[in-house]
């Protein structure tokens, strides 16, 4: 069954009887689990000819994502030992949600804001091959950044390589001022959340540097990852991306973007997809992994110097548990 514009979460009454209930609406949790055709996210990513860097259009129609807590309800979660104020694990391929801690409160997200930032980046550019000139106002932000220049040429697909893998605040303010204007890319980025069924967020900033009534919750994050996966292969092939080389041009210097996500070194079969740190933010991340065939997201907020570790405690966990609903009869 197709996912519905959440207007609440859902409830359960589990007895001799499971019924799930969702505010304003009835949707059946095991039709959503064992449907087999459209709905099955993955993080394996699609290979795009690096030559064409062809940008994939997500269908007008588009289908809202959402996660049935059915199998937890029934279930119930463990006693896991994470730090973060927020928590979230999401099995992709049933759309179960496994764990939570506070997933619906808007929290700031630091660098996880550029998860949106990317994927409006690529709707205006059309094409991963345009080329961006480096604004001097995106030059003078704060660290992290990818090392920009003003005046500086370079193509969308090598601003994203410094977005994802460098975090480069500089990045993501040239991707934002260098296609449209900045005011309405903020607006775009908004209207985007708004498109994709994202109830708990919204932006001031391109980069996710602090700022008030900048934020998102840890729902909104791992249903813009699931997003990013399905309808952006190329941004999640680049967030899977340990270093680049991107040799110097008369229109630019060289750069060496190096992923900062540690997860990618060091935890068998991750794919991406984002950290983030900031004084409000504190250490945050959105996770995502992929093993025997099943693909994960997990998503930690405000737990500063133990984001990564945190991410790893709720994927090992995930990976250990398969999310089976019993039948109804």
């Amino acid at each position: 069954m197709r996912g519905r514009r959440r207007r609440g979460r859902d409830r359960f009454v589990v007895g001799a009887t499971i019924t799930l209930l969702v505010a304003g609406g009835v949707t059946s949790g095991f039709v959503l689990a064992y449907r087999t055709a459209g709905v099955i996210l993955t993080a394996q990513h699609t290979s795009i000819d690096t030559n064409k860097h062809a940008v994939p259009a997500p269908p007008a129609n588009f289908d809202h994502f959402d996660f049935s807590s059915l199998w937890l309800a029934v279930n119930h979660q463990p006693s896991l030992p994470i730090h973060g104020q927020a928590a979230y694990l999401v099995d992709l391929d049933t759309r179960q949600v496994m764990w939570a801690r506070d997933p619906e409160t808007s929290r700031a997200p630091a660098s996880l804001t550029k998860l949106i930032t990317a994927m409006v980046a690529v709707d205006d550019a059309g094409s991963l091959d345009r080329t961006v000139v480096v604004a001097k106002e995106a030059v003078q932000v704060v660290p992290s950044v990818m090392g920009l220049s003003a005046g500086e040429s370079l193509t969308v697909r090598q601003l994203l390589d410094g977005l994802f893998l460098d975090s480069g605040n500089d990045a993501a303010e040239a991707l934002a001022r260098g296609i449209v204007p900045r005011d309405r890319f903020i607006r775009q980025m908004n209207q985007k959340a708004k498109s994709i069924g994202l109830t708990a967020s919204h932006f001031v900033n391109p980069s996710g540097l602090d700022a008030p009534g900048h934020g998102m919750s840890a729902h909104d994050l791992a249903h813009a990852a699931a997003y990013l996966d399905q309808y952006y292969p190329e941004l999640a092939n680049i967030a899977a991306t340990r270093d680049v080389r991107i040799p110097a041009t008369g229109q630019h210097k060289a750069f060496y973007p190096h992923n900062l996500n540690q997860l990618i070194y060091t935890y068998p079969g991750a794919t991406g997809l984002k950290t983030g740190l900031t004084d409000n933010a504190g250490g945050c991340i959105v996770a995502t992994a992929t093993r025997n065939g099943r693909h994960l997201i997990a998503v930690v907020l405000n737990a500063t110097l133990h984001s990564a570790a945190d991410a790893t405690v709720l994927l090992n966990y995930g990976f250990s548990t398969q999310p089976r609903l019993p039948l109804l009869s």
